[in-house]
């Protein structure tokens, strides 16, 4: 495929650019480019920022509230306004429950949730993966008993994304524990206000708390919660993984880092008198990194473009794959240009206002912190090996 933009496609880049570069918050914009903790508000801010501008819904269709936007315009979107330093739109809502909700929901879910999304008016997060059912999710054992016109929710969720912010999650529960693992799971939509939900955090390996455990003791959920219908939810949960996936490859967030690593080399001495930039073996490394992100860019373009109204299908695991392996690269060699100046590390380091009590540049413990918050890619949306099994199953035939 031969990826070429138009004179339109250069016009809507430059309103794109004109449009974060006059609205964007500077505070949100330096905490994003210092690697710091964004918090709630943050996020939420940015979003209705957008959504008063009707851009709150990149990726969805106008008769749902969304730009309308093709394939090409949604890239250029993602692209420029993280690389600007904009938050990542939240996918939560925006691009995993709320397409499952257009294709697969009532009208009346439909006009229910799907309105208050783009302004996120509902902050959303997701309810699949449980201890001892992360890769392999069918396995999951959350039970949802019928009791009248309400369901009784038992079991625990485990690396829940923002949880601690959530409003709703949606959760992929066992409503016929007789039925093969794949044909008896359901999808509802749970407030996460209902007594005997319980968020408990998860430390990371920045030390970050965004990760969380979320149990569900006798929690009660009104039978219309549920999305489409009872014992479907895994037809629903593939189509969701599919757009999750290929929003997992951070194309914006990579063009971003891969801007800074070039600042970083440019600014830091290699020790012998010279910057680590002149290095042509530094040089080398750069450049490979810039070529893949070329072609990732145009293979997430073809991807979109192919994949029409049935949603993204097994190409996204490519994209997914690939996308988190460059999030690393790009890390991995931040990593190697902050050198031992990176070594000392405190999470504390990374909250708003907050100075760096060591010799060194200020990013070097950022760098850190991003080093060890990409390791996470490669697994979450579906392990590197799953995808590697779905391509060979589906694509290659195996």
């Amino acid at each position: 495929m031969e990826l070429r933009y138009t004179a339109e496609d250069q016009a809507f880049r430059e309103e794109v650019r004109a449009f974060v570069r006059d609205k964007l918050p500077i505070e949100i914009r330096e905490k994003v480019l210092s690697h710091q903790r964004l918090e709630k508000d943050d996020y939420v801010r940015w979003h209705r920022i957008l959504n008063a501008y009707g851009w709150g819904a990149p990726t969805w269709p106008k008769e749902h509230g969304g730009t309308g936007w093709n394939a090409l315009q949604r890239l250029i979107f993602e692209i420029e306004t993280v690389r600007a330093g904009a938050p990542r739109l939240l996918p939560f809502g925006l691009t995993m429950i709320g397409p499952v909700l257009m294709k697969y929901a009532s009208p009346e879910t439909q006009a229910r949730f799907l309105p208050r999304i783009p302004n996120i008016d509902d902050f959303w997060c997701q309810g699949y993966s449980e201890p001892g059912s992360g890769s392999d999710l069918a396995s999951l054992r959350t039970r949802a008993v019928r009791n009248g016109d309400r369901y009784v929710v038992n079991g625990q969720k485990t690396w829940t994304t923002m949880a601690h912010f959530a409003d709703w999650i949606f959760c992929l529960v066992r409503t016929d524990a007789e039925a093969k693992s794949q044909e008896g799971i359901s999808m509802l939509l749970i407030d996460m206000k209902s007594p005997g939900v319980t968020v408990r955090p998860i430390v990371s390996l920045d030390g970050g708390r965004d990760v969380n455990e979320t149990w569900f003791d006798n929690v009660e959920v009104p039978v219309e919660n549920l999305v489409g219908k009872e014992n479907h939810g895994w037809t629903y949960a593939k189509y969701l993984l599919g757009h999750e996936r290929t929003g997992i490859a951070g194309i914006g967030f990579c063009y971003r880092e891969l801007m800074q690593l070039k600042h970083y080399a440019s600014a830091t001495h290699d020790g012998a008198g010279g910057r680590m930039i002149d290095d042509p073996r530094m040089r080398d490394k750069i450049a490979r990194l810039e070529m893949d992100l070329m072609a990732l860019e145009m293979l997430l373009l073809r991807v979109a473009t192919g994949s029409g109204s049935r949603g993204p299908g097994a190409e996204a695991s490519i994209v997914k794959i690939r996308g988190s392996e460059l999030q690393q690269d790009i890390a991995m060699l931040q990593q190697e240009v902050a050198g031992p100046h990176g070594w000392p590390y405190s999470s504390q380091w990374l909250e708003p206002g907050a100075r760096q009590p060591v010799s060194g540049p200020r990013w070097a413990a950022p760098a850190t912190s991003t080093y060890f918050d990409m390791r996470k890619t490669s697994i979450y949306g579906g392990a590197t090996e799953v995808q590697k099994n779905i391509i060979a199953r589906t694509i290659i035939g195996f």
